[in-house]
């Protein structure tokens, strides 16, 4: 401690230089090099207040939201409606605010309009997250190719089409499904395969307690026919006891699509399928699963 004080005993004419250095455009480390000052709390005392000139001052991502969350304190935001509004940590709201009066203590009701506001807004930002997933996936197919459609319609055909069992014989294609982007794409394989559009017919599987009339003009304006083309309509008997999620304008039923005349076309999906099944198990003998 003797060391240290004799050394500085000319605080005051120290001090003047640093000030002198600091008005020059000089860092701390470099004042330090300079009057070789290598006691920080020293060094502290010689540049009170001097402010530290601009090109030392790093930039700050994080400045607007700190002056941003200062404002909000100020109008007796807590930090749960801070983090909300500016979707920070709570532990940088802190040390940005700490030296700022704390606000009034907030109702229950004032409470639980924060956590439903903050619940809200977590669901938005999930939302936003969860589309740029999806459109970025999306961005990743591109414009199909005739194989692709090809594959990927004997695929959809298989999931969602009518099959044949040897107890029941069904080699026909007909294909039933209520999300219109899989009637479409079902639509165009079918074009890919040269099925003509005289061999379809239409008809409509639904609630006998939906909006019937709206839902064959839906289905008939997806197609490009006229509802009076369509079969008739098979309406499901509604169950009171059942709580159906499927409800309100958007429900729209099934529409089953009938291939006319499709029994050599069926017998041709069902190998084109054993053939998808056969290439893509690596390291096995194909099997065929024809009978």
């Amino acid at each position: 401690m003797t060391e240290i004080t004799s050394k500085y005993a000319d605080f005051e004419g120290l001090r003047k230089q640093a000030v002198a250095l600091r008005r020059e455009g000089l860092s701390r480390r470099q004042i330090r090099d300079r009057l070789f000052v290598d006691n920080n709390d020293i060094l502290n005392r010689l540049l009170e207040g001097e402010p530290a000139p601009e090109w030392t001052k790093r930039p700050n991502a994080k400045d607007d939201l700190r002056e941003k969350a200062r404002e909000l304190r100020l109008q007796g935001m807590t930090y749960d409606r801070i983090q909300v509004e500016l979707g920070c940590s709570k532990s940088s709201i802190s040390l940005w605010v700490r030296d700022l009066p704390k606000p009034a203590p907030r109702t229950k009701a004032e409470a639980s309009a924060i956590a439903k506001r903050g619940w809200e807004v977590t669901l938005q930002r999930r939302e936003v997250a969860r589309q740029e997933v999806k459109q970025a996936a999306q961005r990743e197919i591109g414009t199909l190719s005739e194989h692709e459609l090809f594959l990927l319609g004997v695929g959809l055909y298989w999931a969602e089409g009518t099959k044949d069992k040897p107890h029941a014989r069904r080699e026909r294609v007909a294909f039933v499904n209520s999300d219109p982007d899989m009637i479409q794409v079902f639509l165009a394989w079918l074009a890919l395969l040269d099925v003509a559009p005289e061999r379809l017919r239409f008809h409509l599987m639904i609630h006998a307690s939906a909006d019937v009339a709206a839902a064959e003009r839906y289905w008939a304006d997806l197609t490009g026919t006229d509802v009076s083309s369509f079969g008739r309509t098979t309406l499901k008997k509604h169950n009171p006891k059942t709580v159906r999620k499927n409800v309100g304008i958007d429900y729209r039923g099934c529409l089953v699509i009938h291939v006319q005349q499709s029994a050599d076309l069926y017998r041709r999906i069902e190998g084109w399928w054993c053939g998808i099944v056969g290439g893509s198990v690596f390291g096995q003998a194909p099997r065929s699963a024809l009978t």
